[in-house]
């Protein structure tokens, strides 16, 4: 059976995705993308208009993937700091699964394509960091944390941490896994967030 265009453009997408995955992290070229699926660089732009849109579409894909769960978590769960757990376990997890999709993350596969992809992630990054400042703003409703708290340095900080151990996961050629050390991490961020609560010994 004919394999249909949607599925034609996805089965794309994976492999660009699987193609970005190789620790040294060479350039992706249409070339090299062809011959992975055996067919003509004419037969890709069949399906997308540059290689720029195709990433634009890895771009789509982890944008609704990270806020379909984000956007669940916000809707289950009640508690402002622990959406903030969930939120950045969730960034780290998807990282970890998705090792191509951590290098259009954190820039790494952009550098030598179209400026508008890196906007496009530093977008999607600061959305990342409005939904934490969100949840620290309900967790001050919930007496968590100081109605005046500094919430746009935490989420900011929130965001450099999960960044950080992106970076960390590409560059050591992923063995450094984002999960690694997040049970002993996430108390630590915790009581950053904690410090800026009205408890006893904050001040």
């Amino acid at each position: 059976m004919a394999i249909q265009p949607g599925e034609r453009r996805l089965l794309i997408l994976q492999t660009l995705a699987g193609m970005l995955e190789t620790p040294k992290g060479e350039k992706i070229t249409t070339a090299a993308l062809a011959a992975k699926l055996d067919c003509s660089e004419a037969a890709l732009y069949r399906h997308f208009a540059s290689k720029a849109q195709m990433f634009e579409g890895l771009i789509e894909f982890i944008e609704q993937s990270l806020f379909g769960v984000i956007n669940q978590i916000t809707t289950d769960e009640s508690e402002g700091l622990k959406q903030v757990e969930q939120i950045i376990a969730l960034l780290l997890r998807f990282a970890q699964k998705n090792r191509g999709m951590t290098r259009v993350l954190i820039g790494d596969s952009l550098v030598n394509e179209n400026e508008r992809l890196q906007q496009r992630i530093n977008a999607l990054l600061d959305k990342v960091e409005a939904a934490l400042k969100q949840a620290l703003r309900i967790a001050a409703t919930q007496e968590d944390l100081k109605a005046d708290a500094d919430f746009g340095a935490l989420a900011n900080l929130l965001r450099c941490y999960a960044v950080g151990r992106w970076e960390q996961y590409a560059r050591s050629g992923f063995a450094r896994e984002p999960l690694q050390q997040w049970p002993q991490q996430w108390p630590m961020l915790y009581f950053a967030c904690l410090s800026q609560s009205g408890t006893p010994g904050s001040e």
